[in-house]
């Protein structure tokens, strides 16, 4: 299956109140993944979920309160690797994670991961990736069976191995980010993945985790609760990421609906990563 996106670059005045809204409506339409930039945002969506008039139903696009232009085009995965690289700098964080390309230098700290992203996201950029990492920073999850749901470029699998996780298991739907996982784990050379193209029908059955990483949008996290609160262990920990601080409330009622409990949270630049106990 070969997987296309749909760009739309959004030009957005009074940018700080109006994209967390933009980007909310957006990711209920089906849009996956954003890029805040100096102008608006940047947001994707897939060739098959999307159709020519998805934004007639965005609110803030006609509410006249802000002035938002946009453009958008088809992005190719071979084109989508080139913008990739040019933007692509390396990141440290909390200066013991390193997370950098291929052809960056090593700055030589605790934990080195190479990431070569491709059309997959989840580099470390994004604000949720590098929360994500943070948790993780203060977390034992030596022997801990682990589950990546969404795993991208299968950053967050990796740097749990470094951490002494396993076995873990890394699942994401697209077929992009399934290889791109299997490539980006061959070349930290991690042993105790295994990577599997698909959804949250996967671990329906018989798979269970002392820990799980979900950092997807709000509306998957939502719909796919219930099962990541079966699939935990007794006082298993489900990490959680993907979306703003504003979203707390209705993602805390379905945890807590399913008898998760807040042990920890972290905020950055207005998105938020939870930890949940079960």
């Amino acid at each position: 299956m070969n997987t296309s996106y749909i760009e739309y670059i959004f030009k957005v005045s009074s940018k700080d109140s109006a994209v967390e809204i933009l980007i909310a409506e957006l990711g209920a339409l089906g849009f996956e993944s954003f890029v805040e930039t100096e102008e608006g945002v940047t947001a994707y969506i897939q060739k098959k979920d999307w159709h020519s008039t998805i934004l007639n139903e965005v609110f803030i696009l006609n509410s006249g309160e802000f002035e938002i232009t946009f453009s958008y085009e088809e992005i190719e995965q071979t084109n989508w690797n080139i913008e990739w690289e040019k933007n692509f700098n390396p990141i440290q964080v909390d200066k013991k994670v390193s997370v950098r390309a291929p052809f960056h230098e090593n700055p030589n700290l605790e934990y080195d991961i190479v990431i070569e992203p491709k059309m997959s996201f989840g580099t470390g950029h994004h604000e949720t990736t590098h929360m994500m990492i943070q948790q993780m920073l203060q977390m034992d999850l030596k022997n801990k069976k682990l589950l990546d749901m969404g795993c991208g470029t299968g950053i967050l699998a990796i740097f749990s191995e470094m951490k002494g996780a396993k076995p873990i298991d890394a699942i994401d739907i697209d077929e992009w980010c399934y290889k791109n996982s299997l490539e980006n784990i061959d070349r930290n050379k991690s042993k105790s993945i295994t990577v599997y193209q698909g959804d949250v029908e996967l671990i329906a059955t018989s798979k269970s985790y002392d820990i799980i990483l979900a950092n997807i949008n709000r509306n998957i996290l939502l719909a796919d609760m219930k099962q990541y609160t079966n699939s935990l262990t007794e006082n298993g920990l489900l990490l959680l990421s993907g979306f703003y601080k504003s979203d707390i409330p209705i993602i805390d009622k379905e945890a807590s609906n399913n008898g998760l409990k807040l042990v920890n949270m972290i905020e950055r630049n207005k998105w938020v990563s939870l930890q949940y106990q079960k």
